[in-house]
């Protein structure tokens, strides 16, 4: 069997495995001693050349948090990258003067986490494999730029063979090494970006592993949509969001879109420079509670997305295990608090879950697969903790035919074990 390497480069983290020519797959770490991480947050940070001693500097991960929090220069942050890849408004940005497309960052963030890594990625007698969702995120996405795009950042990594595997399949087929029995297999991946679903039919001949695909799907939503639904009920509101300006003698409704990407983690990278954040700027003078625009303006000026971020995702996690919790975030105040009830959370999610189940309904009917004829129901991925989408399985296919584990590298493993097989093509996209 030929090693591989598999690369599950994702909205939120991004996590490596290696697979060596006897088949042991191995999820690889970044660091070393006590800042060792096995998945690395998809986030990229540039220092200013003058701080650098006259170049500009990538960090990833928890360097590049560190680095942005600690630096006193110029920084510039980016996270969810993966959430551009398929959008054709995305033309690139700019990096302290100088010009950064897609591949440009993509490959600035995986040279930087190969560095990292205890495997480089770089190893050109490794296959490398690749994860990619069923359906990218965005409300246009195009899997042909998309895939363009991947092809020609990995490009310049000097791998011979590279392959692209479906996100889900690759975790049903980690999750399959676990059978003991020809199984129906639902796969539901929840992401950062995108929630993805597979359904794969397992057998075994001998000790060789056969599937057979049946059906794949899914839908852009996924954790950052969660979060957002949070950001939009409890943060927005003190930032302006329904307060009202004058203009030619009238009140008006501040546009709400003006606060959307300040929202979605993804946008927090561009927002500073877009034309939305130009056009509130604008406005101040005529807001008629200008301290909120204010201090909305503040937040986008200092950085504060990132912060933010962490603060609701980690309200949503102690939402999966607390009736309720408490928000507080410094920059709005050192007062600022909020209660969030898990009830109101998943009132606040309700149409986000139909519009999974949805999803889901479509692939098992593309599939023509009863609920009846799955076996097993693995969830995978971050979000598939949020107890409201557990009790969707649930209550659809019996908690006895739900498992887990291994959230946040199986789908990594799925990808190694794929690339050391002589039929790896087969699998591919």
């Amino acid at each position: 069997m030929r090693p591989a390497i598999g690369l599950d480069f994702g909205t939120s983290n991004t996590v490596v495995t290696a697979c060596d020519s006897a088949g042991t797959a191995m999820t690889c770490r970044f660091g070393q001693g006590p800042e060792a991480v096995t998945s690395l947050p998809s986030v990229l940070c540039f220092l200013e050349p003058e701080a650098s001693g006259g170049m500009p500097r990538a960090e990833v991960g928890p360097w590049a948090i560190r680095q942005f929090v600690e630096s006193t220069g110029e920084c510039r942050f980016l996270q969810s990258l993966k959430t551009f890849v398929a959008s054709r408004l995305f033309k690139g940005t700019g990096v302290f003067g100088r010009h950064h497309d897609f591949e440009d960052l993509m490959e600035a963030f995986l040279r930087r986490a190969s560095a990292r890594c205890e495997r480089p990625l770089g190893d050109g007698n490794c296959r490398l494999v690749i994860g990619r969702p069923v359906t990218f995120a965005g409300s246009a996405p195009d899997d042909g730029l998309a895939m363009e795009r991947y092809r020609r950042a990995l490009s310049r990594f000097g791998f011979q063979d590279v392959f692209f595997v479906y996100e889900p399949v690759a975790a049903a087929f980690a999750f399959a090494q676990r059978l003991d029995a020809d199984a129906t297999v639902l796969v539901a991946d929840f992401g950062g970006g995108t929630t993805d679903f597979s359904v794969m039919r397992f057998s075994r001949e001998g000790a060789r592993l056969q599937a057979s695909p049946l059906g794949h799907g899914g839908i852009g939503i996924a954790g950052n949509t969660l979060d957002y639904r949070i950001v939009d009920r409890v943060i927005l509101p003190h930032l302006g969001k329904g307060s009202r300006y004058r203009s030619m003698g009238k009140e008006l409704d501040v546009p709400p879109n003006l606060f959307s990407n300040f929202a979605h983690w993804h946008m927090l990278s561009v927002f500073k420079t877009s034309a939305d954040y130009r056009e509130l700027k604008k406005m101040l003078r005529a807001c008629l509670e200008p301290e909120k625009i204010e201090l909305f303006i503040d937040l986008v000026e200092t950085d504060q997305g990132y912060p933010l971020y962490k603060a609701v995702s980690d309200a949503k996690m102690r939402l999966s295990s607390e009736s309720e919790t408490e928000l507080r975030f410094a920059p709005l105040g050192a007062a600022f608090s909020a209660r969030i009830g898990r009830t109101d959370f998943e009132a606040w999610i309700a149409d986000d879950l139909d519009r999974v189940a949805g999803a889901l309904d479509r692939t098992l009917a593309d599939a023509s697969v009863r609920d009846t004829d799955v076996d097993r129901v693995f969830l995978t991925g971050g979000t598939s903790f949020v107890p409201a989408i557990r009790r969707l399985f649930e209550a659809r296919f019996g908690p006895a035919r739900l498992s887990g584990g291994d959230e946040l590298s199986s789908v990594a493993k799925g990808l190694a074990l794929i690339g050391q097989r002589d039929d790896a093509a087969d699998w591919s996209v």
